[in-house]
C-alpha cells in the first residue's frame, strides 16, 4: 500500500504569533528582529505583508527598513512559539503517532493508517488547516504525497494556509520544472555547484547520470537523485520517541568583540555550562567538542578535538574549547561570535564508579555539576554562577538555555 505523508508548515511562524498576541501588528509589514544592541540586528521572520516589499529572513535591519520603510520590527518571544508548537503537534497527535517535527514550525505525519477513520490525504489535511486556523488562530500549508521529500515540496509551493498533493503518477509534471534550489536538502553551495553543470530544475537533477552527481557532490548526489526520482522511503519517526540526535551545541554573538583571553575564557564557560546542562536533560555523553570562531572581520572557522574520556561535564567541554581556541586563533583577530558543540554523542544511562583517578574526578565533577543544574532549576538560572563570569557581567548575562542547537540525525549520515 501506497504511503500517504503529510508535511505541515505553520505560516510565517514566529511574525504570526506576534501578530495575534499584538492586534496593533495586523495589516501592517512586521518582521521578527533580533537586537540590534546585542549585535543581533537581522530579520529571524517576517509577514506576508513584508514579504511583498522583498524582506527576507537574514536581512540586516537597516536593508529591511531601506525595502520597506514603514515595517514595524518586533523583538521575539521564544516561550511563545514552543507553546504554540506544542499545541500544533497535540492536533496531530489525534490522527497519527507518526509525527515528527522539523523545526518549530514544521511538522511530517505518516497517516497511511488513518484513513480509514479520518478520510483521504487531502481531507485530514484540509481538516489540520481549519482546526490549527480556528484553535491556534494562525495558519498552516500542508503538502500531501507518499514520501516525506515531495510532501515538505508540496506545503512550500502554496502559501498561506493551502493544501498541495503530489501524486506518485503525476510527480513528474508537478515537481521536475521547480528550480532544483526547492529540493530538500539543496542548499546554496550545492545549488551552485549544480548550476555550473546546467542542472537548474529538479528534473535536470532527476535526469542527470548517477555516477557523474557522486563525482561532483560525493554520497549526497546520489542521495538528491533519488529524492529528485521520487524514490525517498524515509519513515515518519513515531511520536514521542527520542530522535536519534548527532550534536549539541550552542552560540552567541557576543555584546561586544572579546579581546583577551579573559573575554574568551567568560564566553565559552556561559556556552559550555548550557551544552553540558543540556546533554545531562537528554542523558548523554559526547567524546568530541566543536569550537567555531567569527572574528570582527566576519571571517569564521570551526576546529573539533577529543576528549581524554567521554563526559559531559561544563568543565572538561570548557578546556578543549579554549584550548581548541589557542592552538588555532593565530590571527589575533578580535572575536565577534562564539561557538561550542558537543559531537559524538553516546547515551550513559548506567555508568558505574570507576577507580580510575582520572574518570573518579570527572564523575565527581559531574556529580557537582548536576547539584548546580538543580539549584538553577528550582531559583533560577543566575542562582549558582562561577566567579569568573563576575568579571564582566554584560558578556556573562547570557541565559542561553533556551536556544541551544539540537542538530537530528538527517537523511545525510556522517
Amino acid at each position: 500500500m501506497e504511503r500517504i505523508i503529510l508535511h505541515s508548515d505553520m505560516n510565517n511562524f514566529y511574525a504570526s504569533v506576534e501578530c495575534l498576541y499584538n492586534p496593533d501588528l495586523r495589516g501592517k509589514p512586521v518582521a521578527v528582529a533580533g537586537d540590534p544592541e546585542a549585535r543581533h540586528g537581522i530579520v529571524l521572520a517576517k509577514n506576508e505583508d513584508a514579504k511583498r516589499f522583498g524582506v527576507q529572513t537574514g536581512d540586516p535591519l537597516w536593508m529591511a527598513r531601506q525595502k520597506c520603510p514603514d515595517i514595524v520590527f518586533t523583538p521575539p518571544h521564544y516561550d511563545r512559539y514552543m507553546q504554540f508548537s506544542k499545541a500544533a503537534r497535540e492536533i496531530y497527535g489525534e490522527y497519527t503517532d507518526q509525527v515528527e517535527p522539523y523545526g518549530l514550525d514544521e511538522c511530517w505525519l505518516d497517516v497511511t493508517g488513518s484513513i480509514g477513520l479520518f478520510g483521504d490525504g487531502r481531507t485530514i489535511a484540509d481538516e489540520l488547516r481549519r482546526r490549527i486556523r480556528q484553535e491556534l488562530g494562525v495558519t498552516v500549508s500542508v503538502g500531501v504525497s507518499y514520501n516525506k521529500i515531495f510532501a515538505k515540496l508540496g506545503s512550500d509551493m502554496k502559501k498561506p494556509d493551502a493544501t498541495t498533493v503530489i501524486t506518485s503518477d503525476r510527480f513528474k509534471e508537478i515537481v521536475w520544472p521547480l528550480p532544483v534550489s526547492d529540493l530538500l536538502y539543496v542548499g546554496r553551495a550545492t545549488h551552485q555547484k549544480l548550476k555550473r553543470y546546467c542542472i537548474k530544475t529538479i528534473g535536470d537533477l532527476a535526469n542527470a547520470r548517477q555516477d557523474f552527481l557522486r563525482s561532483i557532490l560525493g554520497k549526497n548526489g546520489v542521495m538528491l537523485w533519488r529524492f529528485a526520482n521520487g524514490l525517498d522511503t524515509s519513515p515518519v519517526s513515531n511520536i514521542g520517541a527520542k530522535s536519534l540526535i548527532k550534536s549539541i551545541g550552542n552560540s552567541t554573538t557576543a555584546p561586544r568583540d572579546l579581546v583577551t583571553d579573559e573575554d574568551i575564557k567568560i564566553t565559552l564557560y556561559v556556552l559550555c555550562e548550557s551544552v553540558s546542562a543540556r546533554m545531562r536533560e537528554y542523558g548523554f555523553v559526547c567524546d568530541t567538542v566543536q569550537l567555531g570562531v567569527r572574528d570582527n572581520e566576519l571571517h569564521s572557522y570551526e576546529r573539533q578535538g577529543r576528549l581524554s574520556y567521554p563526559n559531559r561535564t561544563a568543565k572538561a567541554l570548557f578546556e578543549k574549547a579554549f584550548e581548541l581556541y589557542k592552538r588555532h586563533h593565530l590571527s589575533g583577530k578580535p572575536v565577534r561570535s562564539l561557538s561550542v558543540r558537543a559531537c559524538r554523542l553516546s547515551l550513559n544511562e548506567h555508568e558505574q564508579l570507576s577507580l580510575l583517578p582520572d574518570v573518579a574526578a570527572i564523575q565527581k565533577q559531574e556529580e557537582l555539576e548536576s547539584a548546580v543544574d538543580a539549584l538553577r532549576g528550582r531559583f533560577g538560572h543566575f542562582a549558582v554562577r562561577r566567579g569568573l563570569l563576575l568579571a564582566d557581567r554584560r558578556l556573562s548575562s547570557l541565559n542561553p538555555k533556551d536556544n541551544h542547537i539540537i542538530h537530528p540525525e538527517s537523511f545525510f549520515k556522517s
